[in-house]
């Protein structure tokens, strides 16, 4: 990615778009021309054939939990190397980092992941926005210190709010469009500010981006990367249900519409996290086509069991609500390998237990 050098990061410097590369780096892609600049030496994708790609969500606890996700993925790092990884936000438990500089980023993100040394591309969360109680989504501006962080940690992949990246940089094989949707999805919905209104110059400028961005991919493989999901089996529900709320817009119903209009049909896949389970939905004629998939155990678990079992809403090839673990995804020109990844709390062992070509 080429990014332009900002004076800072306000909230009305993530408009506009542009194509280009930081410092190097053989990421490439769209993202808001106003983007803050790499001050430190990034680490680049590894090359190959295939793009295997670390799919992990909801992680940023710090906890054992977190540790133990993360010593199966170091060990399936070692066996069979990553390319990138996908971190599906709430990156920072349980509300937020204070600032660029705040020790979380060390205790909840670089500790926990040292030897994964890869670009981890972030997604924004609802609790990486919280305002008066832990994931609000009510302090929208207080995702722009996750951004920040990028300056300054070599793995952190977060150029903007939202962008994308490309992999390889020429001829790619994928291009993930990494996507905000907390101002549609927030439980304090932005009311009082028209910037991050539904049809606000965020959110309005987001959209333009986005289908400029899908239209000039050419990429063989489109994913969306968001923190909300369109359909969930887990308790957080699907937008325009969210949380079983009948009132608008908490909801999501505007995320909901987002996703109707903009993702859908556009993308081969759709990543999110948000519910703490590990779901492969299959496509539907409301998803045009598009797959839902949920990673968001990487710390947390929903509780229950196995969601498709359950005689959950919507039909999946998997589904756990109650275990640990991350996906992985290998992308080759022509096709579409997805692993499930369980993990023991008590030994940090991952046992895979779904492979399946999509």
């Amino acid at each position: 990615m080429r990014e332009q050098s900002p004076a800072g990061i306000g909230r009305r410097e993530v408009l506009a778009g542009a194509a280009g590369a930081v410092a190097g780096l053989t990421l490439v892609g769209l993202t808001p021309a106003a983007a803050v600049p790499a001050e430190v030496p990034k680490f680049t994708p590894r090359a190959g054939s295939t793009v295997r790609v670390l799919v992990t969500g909801d992680a940023g606890t710090g906890t054992r939990t977190q540790w133990a996700v993360a010593d199966a993925a170091r060990q399936f790092h070692a066996r069979e190397p990553f390319s990138l990884a996908v971190g599906l936000g709430d990156n920072i438990y349980e509300s937020g980092p204070a600032g660029p500089d705040d020790l979380q980023f060390a205790t909840k993100f670089e500790d926990p992941n040292a030897g994964l040394d890869f670009p981890w591309a972030m997604v924004l969360g609802n609790h990486d926005t919280s305002a008066i109680f832990p994931g609000d989504g009510g302090w929208l501006a207080r995702g722009n210190h996750e951004v920040a962080y990028h300056a300054k940690s070599a793995r952190w992949w977060m150029p903007s709010r939202y962008y994308s990246v490309r992999v390889p940089e020429e001829n790619p094989v994928v291009e993930f469009f990494v996507l905000d949707i907390n101002p549609l999805a927030a439980y304090i919905p932005p009311l009082l500010d028209p910037y991050w209104s539904v049809d606000g110059p965020y959110m309005t400028e987001q959209r333009a981006w986005l289908d400029r961005a899908l239209a000039e991919s050419p990429a063989q493989w489109k994913i969306a990367c968001t923190h909300q999901p369109y359909l969930s089996n887990g308790p957080h529900g699907d937008a325009g249900n969210y949380e079983g709320l009948p009132i608008e817009p908490l909801n999501g119903v505007h995320a909901k519409r987002f996703f109707e209009d903009h993702v859908l049909g556009k993308v081969s896949m759709l990543l999110s996290g948000h519910d703490h389970t590990l779901q492969v939905l299959d496509p539907t004629p409301a998803t045009k086509g598009t797959r839902q998939i949920v990673s968001g155990a990487a710390s947390k678990t929903a509780g229950g069991g196995h969601g498709s079992a359950a005689g959950q809403a919507h039909p999946a090839l998997f589904d756990t609500q109650a275990e640990l673990g991350f996906m992985v995804l290998d992308l080759t020109a022509d096709s579409a390998r997805l692993r499930v990844v369980t993990v023991d709390l008590d030994t940090g062992t991952g046992t895979p237990v779904f492979d399946r070509r999509l």
